[in-house]
C-alpha cells in the first residue's frame, strides 16, 4: 500500500470525499481507497491532482513515490 497525503490536503482545501471524486470523474469508493493506501493508476493520480487544482508537478505533495 502506497502512503499518501490525500485525505490531509483534501480537507485542508475543505473539500468533500464525494466533491473531489465529481471534480475527477472517478467514484467516491476509489477516492476513499486512494486515501486508505491503496494503489491507483498514473491516469486516476493525474485526475485527482488536477481535481485539487493543483499543478501535475505538485505530485508529490500528495502521493509520496
Amino acid at each position: 500500500m502506497a502512503v499518501n497525503c490525500l485525505n490531509k490536503i483534501r480537507e485542508s482545501l475543505l473539500i468533500s470525499k464525494s466533491e473531489l471524486a465529481r471534480r475527477a470523474k472517478l467514484s467516491p469508493i476509489t477516492i476513499s481507497r486512494i486515501e486508505k493506501g491503496f494503489d491507483c493508476r498514473m491516469e486516476t493520480k493525474r485526475k485527482i491532482i488536477l481535481a485539487l487544482g493543483l499543478k501535475l508537478s505538485d505530485k508529490e505533495k500528495i502521493f509520496n513515490e
